[in-house]
Formats: structure tokens, sequence, C-alpha cells
């Protein structure tokens, strides 16, 4: 039997607490020092721990773990009332860099064709990694300002029109085309449903049993498995992102009696495994290889195309919702980063033929550059200074000391 991975994991769980130590003392966020610390072990610099199975398996359990403590802190009726903001943040946010990142490969391709590699370099950049952000605005108690809010639905939303796109352009590469897109919405569509008519009476259930039995240990082992369950039968049977399904089992379980605790006990895993081990992962899994000087270029424009239009769409779709100067900037910084998503999208689009294999690593050098200057820009633009910086929070997230 192989104990190494034993080895592995405790050094990546003191380097990143210990980076976490290290960056809380410039006031910056412990998600920069997970990710450092991922970039610094991994192949990219040290190469110390590599990407294993379980390191993956762990990762994912841990970015769905954060998505469903993101949902159990939610206020429905917040969620609610920034709906039409968040759709029309998500909107701006995904038409503008899908644009700035096919006019990028267009300039280095000097030519609009060939038409679909440069429209999925644009599909990229609309992903949004909105764990790193929930994760920054957990740790500064600000996930539940309505700027906070808006991230967090505009960042769903974000995923379903990504998801659609990039099946839209599966299809188009594979000849599927407009069936291809009408199965997807078909699907989404079937998911969300399903989930309502699961949730409903798991929720009652979950409610009634809580009165009959006093004992709260069996609380979150349920609410878990049920996060689970919806996370794989979105996954599997939908085409829905497995953080989705969590999400909104989140979002179930918030309406229970003992929503509270079992946030409480959740926050505890996370804390202690889960988390530092998926903000690890994101750096391990960063090679550089055959990084030529055009590709230094290319990496350069489309960060910095990454970085601009993702913000500049989503401040101003925040400004035609009615948020003020700050909170539009608030909103435009949480959406900045990308991360597991935007690499998982690459991969397809490698694995597909329809972008080549040399683009992996200026996408992974955007990934890199904003996973860690999105919770450092969100520490700044939070940061209340005067009257400017008034929030309506209600109040902070339990947030665990490092």
């Amino acid at each position: 039997m192989n104990i190494e991975f034993l080895v592995d994991l405790a050094i990546i769980l003191v380097s990143t607490k210990a980076l976490g130590v290290i960056t809380r003392k410039f006031q910056l966020p412990q998600v920069v020092g997970a990710l450092l610390a991922g970039l610094i072990l991994g192949p990219a610099v040290l190469g110390i721990i590599h990407e294993t199975e379980l390191i993956s398996d762990l990762a994912e359990i841990g970015v769905i773990v954060i998505m469903f403590c993101a949902g159990t802190e939610v206020d429905l009726k917040e969620l609610k009332n920034a709906g039409k903001a968040s759709m029309i943040v998500a909107g701006f946010g995904v038409l503008i860099p899908l644009a700035g990142g096919f006019l990028v490969s267009s300039a280095f391709n000097l030519s609009f064709f060939p038409l679909v590699e440069n429209i999925f370099i644009g599909v990229i950049l609309t992903a949004t990694s909105v764990s790193i952000t929930v994760e920054t605005l957990q740790e500064m108690g600000k996930l539940k300002t309505r700027a906070g809010t808006i991230i967090l639905g505009a960042a769903i939303i974000d995923d379903v029109l990504g998801l659609v796109i990039l099946t839209f352009m599966m299809g188009i590469s594979d000849g599927g085309g407009a069936s291809a897109i009408g199965g997807v919405l078909l699907k989404i569509i079937l998911f969300f449903f399903v989930a309502i008519i699961i949730g409903i009476p798991f929720n009652k259930l979950f409610n009634s049993y809580s009165k009959v039995h006093k004992k709260k240990r069996r609380f979150p082992i349920f609410a878990f498995a049920f996060c689970l369950f919806l996370a794989f039968l979105g996954e599997k049977y939908f085409g829905v992102a497995d953080i989705a399904g969590a999400f909104i089992a989140g979002l179930i379980i918030s309406t229970t009696v003992h929503s509270g605790y079992i946030h409480r006990r959740f926050e505890i895993l996370s804390y202690m495994l889960l988390t530092p081990i998926f903000f690890a992962s994101v750096g391990i899994s960063i090679e550089f290889t055959s990084f030529s000087m055009s590709m230094l270029w290319l990496a350069l424009a489309i960060t910095g195309t990454a970085i601009i239009t993702k913000a500049a769409g989503c401040m101003l779709g925040a400004k035609l919702t009615g948020s003020g100067a700050r909170e539009a900037l608030q909103i435009g910084v949480g959406m900045v980063a990308r991360s597991e998503v935007a690499l998982i999208v690459t991969n397809k689009g490698v694995s597909a033929g329809i972008i080549p294999a040399s683009y992996f690593a200026p996408i992974a050098v955007m990934v890199i550059v904003t996973s860690i200057a999105t919770p450092i820009f969100l520490k700044l633009v939070f940061t209340n200074r005067g009257n400017g910086g008034k929030t309506n929070m209600k109040g902070k997230a339990n947030a665990i000391p490092v």
C-alpha cells in the first residue's frame, strides 16, 4: 500500500496555513497564501508535490463544500431581491469577455479565422471562479452584503451561461450545432425543476425529523449526503456543474431549523482539510512547458483582457441595476477570478482539437494572476472608508481564524 499521499497532504496543510499566516500579516486573505503554496510546491516551481487522483478528488469535494456552505449562508429573500441584478451582471460579464477574448485571439492569429478557435478563447474568458470569491468574502464577513449576494447569484448564472456557450462550441466542432444547444437548455431547465421537486419534500422531512430527534450530530451527515447527491445528479445526468448542485443543496438546507449548526460544522471540515487542498491544487495543476516569447505576449494580452473585460462588463451591469460606484466596483472585482473552470474549459478545447495545446500555458498564467489578484483587490474595495464604504451587511460570517 502506497502511503506517501499522507506526507503530501501534511505538506499541503502546513504550507497553506503557514503562507496563510504570512499573507494575513500583510492584511491579505488566506486564499492568496493557499494559492501561492500550491504554485510553489507544484511542478511550476519546486516540483515537490504533483497532482494525484486523491488530491484531485479531495479538491473536488472541497469546492463542493465551499459552495454548499455559501448556499447555507445565503438569505433567500436577499437573493430573490438581487435576482434581476445578478442576471444583468452575469449577462454583461459573459458577453464583454467573450468579445474581448475573440478580438485578442484574432489579433494573434492575424485574422478572424480560424473563427471557432478565436471564439473559444472568448468562451474561456467568460468563466468565473466563484469559489475563490466566496471564500474571500466569507473570510471578510462580506458574503451577506448586497454586493456579495449579487456576485454569488451572477457567478452561478455565469456558470450556466458559460456551460451553454461551451456546449454550443463543442456542438459546432462536432457538427451538432443547434440540436446540441437545445438539448443543454432542456437539461438545465429539467435539473432545476427536479431539484425543486426533491428539495421541497426533503426540507419538510428534515424539519419534521429535527423536531422528533433533539440530538443535532446526525443532521450535518444527512445534509452532506443530500449535497453530494444533488451535485452528482446535476453533473452526471443534466450536464450542470456539480458546484451548482451543491449550492442549490445549500440553499435548501438554509431554510431548515438547524442551518446555522450545519454551517458551523462544515466550516470546521472545510477549514481543516478541504479548502486548503482545493486552493493548493489550483497551483499544483499548473505546469509551464515550451513557453516561448510569443506565448508570453499572448499570456499578458489574455490576462489583461480577462481582468478588464470581466470587471468592466460586470460593473456596467451593476450600474444599470442601480448600484453605486463603489458597489459596482466591488461586484466587478468579485467576478474577475478564474480558476478550475477556465482550466477545464481549456482542456476540453484542446482535447476536441478546437485550440492548440500551446494555448494552455497562457491560460494558466491568466488563471494564476486572476486567482491571486482577485482576493487582494476584493480586500481593498471592501475596506470601509468613510461613508462610501458603508454596506448593508446584516452580520459577519463565522470565519474561523488562522
